[in-house]
């Protein structure tokens, strides 16, 4: 089975992923530790970007991803007890433009100077190269918002771009290499003279091309994360600004990053409207926590500050239905949305075949609001790095959607792998009946070849979830997880019936058609480094098929 698993790992992967992934390992860059000092002076309008929230509390104290720590040793910013994605963050220099940054530079001039001084060159998490691309836009930017950087600083970042053009994350690919070639533009445009030039260069070059590669034509990242897309939306932003903010720099590819900076960025703002709940925050399907990106308003504010020209709102159908149907035929995610009633469906593939360390075995899962309450929840994720728990809230127990076999509908592993993976087909939409009908060969694999489809029909005041299965299988089990926040009560021993009362009183019911029920305790993270305690209804499979009827 291990072997087997590698193999349908490994078979997906571009040639160029695995020939970076083993020069990566074994090539370890020598680089330069001439300084630059020549500056290129900033001749255009810099527009403040969007503004973190403070995680720097103290000189020697952060607070990342819900946790927080002391950095009281040099070992501590490679500490082997904490998170990986935690030092990451350690190593970003966030707090450098967070609010309130002001009141804290002496901070983080200081904590500059230690990090040259406690980081030798290549060592360490903070040379590696997502940690340097974010550090290194990070440093520049607080340099732009009228801050002096210290003369180490300025040298010091000539070092890190000249480290980070050698160590390109092309066996990632995907958002990385993205946030790499965004450092290599900044670190271009910031420093003067011909080994700038040869950053400024290659970054563009790349930037253009993934834009053309990872935004496809309905908006949407092609890694299918909300967050992701967020971030990813951000970098483009940034890019906008800092290319018009340096507007006597004329690089060959100048115009074509400010036109496609400009108009992908007004398509990626659409589609994360589209896919924001409507209380603003977005759906959390694959690796996707709130908090850790910009939320849809801060965005909306910096693109306006940019003067980005929004794209036309998503083209939807059933208007004259109880529902209206908005497809990211792209993404392949489906917004359904009633009177005071919203919904978001996974009819995705799980995201690039090459690329999937972001995806979930959530395949035909779902989202549902009634007004700004959320109702029906993904579970959302609360770690990376490799362990049984960020395992388990990738897998499809995790989701609203049906498990068969105790197996998950794609196959994770690690931290971020997946083996064999659900393909969805069959999509069908009837807006004028309400209904989104979809399946899956994700299980296919299993003996007896089960294939799983959903139905989903809505209604005025509710929403009947119809699964079945074809194929044999041993057994099997539907999942909907409801938001913490909410009492849910069963009817009876069965729980063939049941309420759910939001804050403030409003009721939803439950009944389920076929199949029987039983309501177990999970949790939802809705944010890394959060665990908080909820209800799941369990919906199992008595035979090939199970229906539940919501009310509300």
């Amino acid at each position: 089975m291990g072997i087997a698993r590698y193999f349908y790992t490994i078979r997906y992967l571009k040639p160029i992923q695995v020939f970076s992934r083993v020069w990566f390992v074994l090539h370890k860059p020598s680089v330069r530790l001439v300084s630059i000092t020549a500056l290129r002076k900033k001749t255009g309008i810099w527009v403040s970007p969007v503004v973190r929230e403070t995680s720097m509390l103290s000189p020697t104290r952060f607070r990342f991803l819900n946790e927080e720590h002391d950095l009281s040793s040099v070992s501590d910013w490679n500490n082997s007890v904490w998170e990986k994605l935690w030092l990451y963050h350690l190593h970003y220099f966030d707090d450098l433009n967070a609010a309130d940054a002001v009141v804290r530079a002496d901070w983080h001039r200081d904590l500059m100077a230690r990090w040259i001084t406690e980081n030798p060159v290549g060592r360490g998490n903070g040379w590696e190269p997502y940690p340097i691309s974010r550090r290194v836009v990070n440093w520049i930017k607080w340099g732009l918002a009228g801050n002096v950087l210290p003369k180490a600083a300025v040298e010091n970042l000539a070092v890190q771009a000249r480290f980070l053009y050698k160590r390109l994350e092309w066996h990632l690919l995907g958002n990385h290499l993205l946030a790499n070639a965004k450092a290599l533009i900044y670190a271009g445009l910031f420093y003067e003279g011909d080994e700038a030039d040869h950053w400024l260069k290659k970054g563009a070059s790349i930037f253009l091309r993934q834009l053309k590669e990872q935004v496809l034509d309905d908006g949407g990242h092609f890694e299918r994360s909300p967050m992701y897309h967020a971030q990813v939306l951000e970098d483009i932003l940034d890019v906008l600004n800092a290319v018009n903010a340096f507007s006597n720099c004329a690089f060959s590819d100048r115009e074509d990053v400010l036109r496609q900076c400009e108009s992908v960025s007004g398509n990626m703002l659409e589609w994360l409207r589209t896919m924001c709940h409507p209380d603003g925050q977005i759906v959390l399907f694959n690796d996707a926590a709130l908090g850790d990106a910009a939320d849809l308003a801060a965005l909306e504010e910096y693109a306006a500050h940019l003067h980005v020209v929004e794209s036309k709102p998503q083209p939807t159908c059933g208007p004259g239905g109880a529902v209206r149907f908005t497809h990211l035929s792209d993404t392949g995610y489906v917004r359904v949305d009633g009177d005071d009633m919203t919904a978001f469906l996974d009819v995705a593939s799980i995201g690039p075949d090459y690329l999937p360390g972001h995806a979930h075995a959530d395949t035909l899962s779902f989202e549902l609001s009634l007004g700004r309450q959320r109702v029906i929840v993904d579970s959302g994720i609360s770690r990376y790095g490799e362990g049984p728990e960020r395992l388990r809230q990738r897998g499809t127990a995790a989701h609203n959607t049906v498990a068969i076999d105790g197996q998950d509908s794609s196959e994770v592993w690690g931290g971020f792998r997946v083996a064999r993976r659900a393909y969805p087909f069959d999509l069908k939409m009837d807006a004028d009946e309400g209904i989104v009908s979809c399946a899956h060969d994700g299980y296919r694999r299993l003996a007896g070849s089960p294939v799983h489809r959903r139905e989903w029909r809505f209604g005025a005041h509710g929403l009947c979830v119809h699964d079945r299965i074809e194929g044999s299988f041993r057994c099997a089990v539907g999942r909907f997880h409801f938001h913490p926040e909410l009492e849910v009560i069963s009817s009876s021993d069965s729980c063939k019936a049941g309420k759910i009362i939001l804050p403030g009183g409003r009721q939803m019911t439950w009944h389920i058609e076929s199949g029987r029920g039983g309501l177990i305790e999970k949790t939802w993270h809705p944010e890394f480094g959060v665990s908080l305690p909820n209800k799941c209804l369990e919906v199992y499979f008595g035979g090939p098929e199970t229906r539940i009827e919501f009310s509300w």
